[in-house]
């Protein structure tokens, strides 16, 4: 198995050293080469680096220090508006789909979650930057840096601390129908000789062989 995946662990101690922007490229990279249904790649990544917006980031996630002592932060933004007629259209084509075939996709609710609503679009958003975010952090292992993903946070989802979010919205000039989803803290681990055990349940409690509940041998 791949040791960035063994090895991981989300750490919340974070030394006094930055991460260069050869590396935080580099991780954003690994988000933007994610896997994505039907190529939408409906996301947007904002790299903070300035202690003042990290300071309003460490607000807006309930006071969690790790987002203020931080090197970094990657905000995972949701971009609904990628789903839009015209930017889905220019996917299909790009991959080479004919009109015929582009116009019965914009007619089928599974493949095309705007007829179902903005709420589908957002889930279907959200699913697939949680692909992005997987690859960043385990690319950010294999350079030695340590992260965390945090989830606690005022944005449209949780709706709550909304004085804040729209504060930072306003700041980062983040456009309509763009919705922070969350955020992924980066930086040095400052006390790396402390062993963080990853606690996992059982194997066979969370798969499965053929049906569910038949376990594996």
């Amino acid at each position: 198995m791949i040791k960035e995946i063994v090895n991981r662990s989300s750490v919340r101690t974070y030394s006094d050293k930055k991460i260069s922007d050869e590396n935080i490229k580099t991780i954003l990279e690994a988000g933007r080469l994610a896997p994505s249904w039907m190529n939408v790649q409906p996301w947007h990544f904002i790299s903070i680096s300035e202690q003042e917006t990290k300071n309003l980031l460490y607000e807006l996630s309930f006071c969690q220090n790790h987002v203020k002592t931080a090197s970094h932060v990657i905000l995972c933004l949701a971009d609904i508006t990628a789903w839009d007629d015209s930017k889905f259209r220019k996917i299909l084509q790009s991959r080479g789909m004919a009109d015929e075939q582009i116009n019965n996709i914009f007619k089928n609710e599974t493949l095309y979650p705007k007829l179902k609503g903005d709420e589908r679009v957002l889930l279907r958003t959200v699913e697939q930057c949680t692909y992005a975010m997987s690859q960043m952090i385990l690319e950010a292992e294999n350079l030695g840096i340590s992260s965390c993903v945090i989830g606690a946070l005022g944005n449209e989802l949780t709706e709550s601390n909304q004085e804040i979010y729209l504060k930072l919205r306003n700041k980062l000039e983040i456009p309509d129908k763009v919705y922070l989803m969350s955020m992924i803290t980066l930086g040095y681990n400052s006390k790396p000789e402390l062993e963080i055990k990853k606690i996992r349940k059982d194997f066979n409690e969370v798969v499965s062989k053929e049906k569910f509940g038949q376990k594996f041998d």
